[in-house]
């Protein structure tokens, strides 16, 4: 198996092009219906790098959203999140995420830390329509996956830290170069959050609790709403209770 996933991310562009081969190689390979690749940083989601497909990104977004999910819980414990059945009476971990997901058909997640030095910088998704253990040759599949995946994230993190002129090291110095990759994804996110800030005279952290809250409240993910701020069809309101005032 570490062949056909080592093919697949050597056989494609670096970067983006290369998590999105090997999340595509998962699906084959792993019994799952959808992969995404993540990226975390001081506890919440900084993006979605690479995946399977439409679905799969979209599942991958509702922990950015939420701000709760497997994958956050890899990085943080940087050990494997095995959910393999959020239907169960005994799931209780992610009760935003779970109820998100499980509108959309998923029953079962799993999310493995992805390595790079000795930082933990983000997880290996997996989503499975129906509930099950991920085990056996399965996982170590994953595991051998969410290792490959530390190479296309380098390689992001290169081109990140070369468009910006950087001369910090990346990976021993975090913060300049994590800048950078924020700007790469999820980039309507900070302008919309910026333009929050703007409106409603408050600060960076309270404008993307405000915009989290409308996409929570109206069923959406803070993307769609974000791009709805950017494009002046929504603007949030000081006391918004989800319906925000849309614009012509």
């Amino acid at each position: 198996m570490r062949t056909e996933l080592n093919t697949a991310v050597s056989g494609a562009a670096p970067g983006i092009p290369a998590a999105t081969e090997l999340c595509l190689a998962c699906v084959g390979l792993l019994g799952v219906d959808g992969v995404a690749v993540s990226m975390v940083h001081e506890g919440a989601s900084r993006g979605t790098f690479g995946s399977s497909n439409a679905a799969s990104r979209r599942l991958d977004e509702y922990q950015f959203t939420f701000g709760e999910g497997p994958c956050l819980d890899a990085v943080s414990t940087r050990d494997a999140v095995l959910a393999p059945d959020l239907d169960s009476s005994e799931e209780h971990r992610w009760p935003a995420f779970t109820g998100a997901v499980l509108d959309e058909g998923i029953h079962a997640v799993f999310a493995l830390p992805i390595m790079v030095v000795s930082l933990c910088v983000g997880a290996l998704d997996l989503f499975r329509a129906g509930p099950g253990p991920l085990a056996g040759e399965q996982l170590a599949g994953a595991l051998i996956a969410a290792e490959l995946a530390s190479a296309p994230l380098l390689d992001i993190m290169a081109t990140a830290k070369d468009a910006q002129g950087l001369d910090d090291d990346l990976l021993s110095e975090g913060e300049a170069g994590w800048g950078s990759l924020a700007e790469l994804d999820r980039i309507e996110v900070y302008q919309a959050t910026g333009m929050v800030m703007a409106q409603l005279q408050v600060d960076a952290t309270e404008a993307l609790v405000r915009l989290r809250a409308h996409a929570i409240a109206t069923g959406q993910t803070a993307s769609q709403v974000s791009w709805a701020i950017v494009e002046r069809r929504l603007v949030l309101e000081r006391d918004d209770d989800g319906s925000g005032r849309r614009t012509p």
